[in-house]
């Protein structure tokens, strides 16, 4: 067995050269999401909205972290508005409602730390 399929076994987790951005595509009139890592303590989903789309307002348990890839959002967090454009970060924190809607089309790193 090689080193790589032994890593992949205990973890179900490769090392792999990716390019965010290019592991999720824009669909018209809809979010994609791609789920890259979910264990216990957390995960990591890349997500890409189409221009008009959103999340509507919601709390979440957990502390967030996006990253903007690719595209314009805003992001509202406790009812305070934030534009955000390629290779900026937000921080929402946990029970704080926020909402995400697409200024143009986007592309998004969500993590979530549930820690």
């Amino acid at each position: 067995m090689s080193h790589q399929e032994a890593l992949r076994m205990k973890d179900e987790v490769a090392p792999k050269v990716e390019r965010l951005v290019d592991l999720v595509s824009y669909q018209k009139g809809a979010v994609v999401s791609r789920t890259m890592l979910d264990k216990d303590a957390g995960t990591v989903t890349l997500f890409a909205f189409d221009a008009g789309e959103g999340l509507s307002e919601h709390t979440t348990p957990y502390d967030a972290m996006v990253t903007i890839l690719d595209g314009k959002a805003e992001i509202k967090i406790g009812g305070e508005p934030f534009l955000l454009g390629e290779g900026e970060t937000i921080v929402m924190p946990a029970d704080v409602p926020h909402a995400l809607r697409a200024v143009e089309r986007f592309k998004m790193l969500l993590v979530m730390v549930k820690a």
